[in-house]
């Protein structure tokens, strides 16, 4: 995402080389999803090239690679899984969970793979899992399953929350495509470890995005009042000023806790000149 090419020039510096992509963006945010490594696992040097672009605080959530989770179906997949994290450790404790989603078919039967999954993987990284089968939101049972699942390996629940897209019919060319591939299933704001992970979809319209996050603002806000570390991550259908609304909803929540941190301040878009 930190190459999206609608930010570059608007929010981040442009040309850039891309040694530098990923520090201009953490100049906005402090996490990040690794979505591309979902489709292929990237070099080992380039995985160190982010790493050096990181303050070691930074929150790469990093998505498996679809051979295990969709082809394999964590089914067999020790040595796809075992050459991903070998690749993945030049971010070392920047890894702030392995991110696990599922396909849409994943579901309840599947569970005994998911546990035996998890069971396998090493202790010393977190990991969340996202789940996409209505069962998991409709049927009692099948929640209560998932959790057990998950809290015996200390694993977080990732909800998508795409309740405010689909609200209303889409409006832009980006809606309508988000109708088509984007998951309908309601929301959820259960945390089940000390680090919830959240994926929130808006509208392309700004207004339409930030009172749909309204719930959510205040669920984060009493996570962090437990103790608890949440990493919200707020995705619009084009994603033209997702950068802005995260800081946007980073300065809700801080409104009412002033004692967070606040984010970096964004490199400027365009190099200093003497004159």
């Amino acid at each position: 995402m930190w190459t999206h090419t609608p930010w570059q020039g608007r929010f981040l510096p442009h040309p850039l080389p891309p040694a530098e992509r990923l520090h201009a963006y953490s100049t906005w945010c402090n996490a990040v999803e690794g979505n591309t490594t979902f489709y292929a696992t990237p070099a080992r040097n380039t995985v160190e090239t982010w790493a050096r672009q990181l303050d070691p605080g930074f929150r790469f959530v990093v998505k498996l690679p679809k051979t295990i989770t969709h082809e394999r179906r964590l089914i067999n997949a020790d040595d796809d899984l075992r050459s991903f994290l070998e690749t993945m450790e030049p971010l070392g404790a920047r890894a702030h969970a392995f991110w696990i989603q599922l396909p849409g078919s994943f579901g309840p039967t599947d569970l005994g793979a998911l546990a035996a999954f998890l069971h396998s993987l090493p202790a010393e990284h977190r990991y969340a899992v996202e789940v996409r089968h209505r069962a998991f939101f409709d049927d009692a049972r099948s929640v209560r399953q998932l959790e057990e699942v998950l809290a015996r390996a200390n694993a977080e629940w990732v909800p998508f929350d795409t309740v405010t897209l689909f609200r209303s019919p889409p409006t832009s060319d980006a809606e309508r495509d988000a109708w088509t591939k984007k998951p309908r299933v309601p929301r959820r704001s259960t945390a089940l470890t000390d680090r919830p992970i959240v994926r929130y979809l808006g509208r392309d319209s700004i207004e339409r995005t930030v009172e749909g996050w309204q719930e959510w603002v205040g669920v984060v806000t009493e996570w962090l009042r437990e103790g608890r570390s949440p990493t919200m991550f707020i995705h619009t259908p084009d994603n033209a000023d997702a950068l802005m609304l995260a800081r946007r909803f980073h300065d809700e929540v801080r409104a009412r806790m002033p004692e967070i941190d606040p984010l970096p301040e964004p490199l400027p878009t365009e190099q200093p000149t003497l004159f």
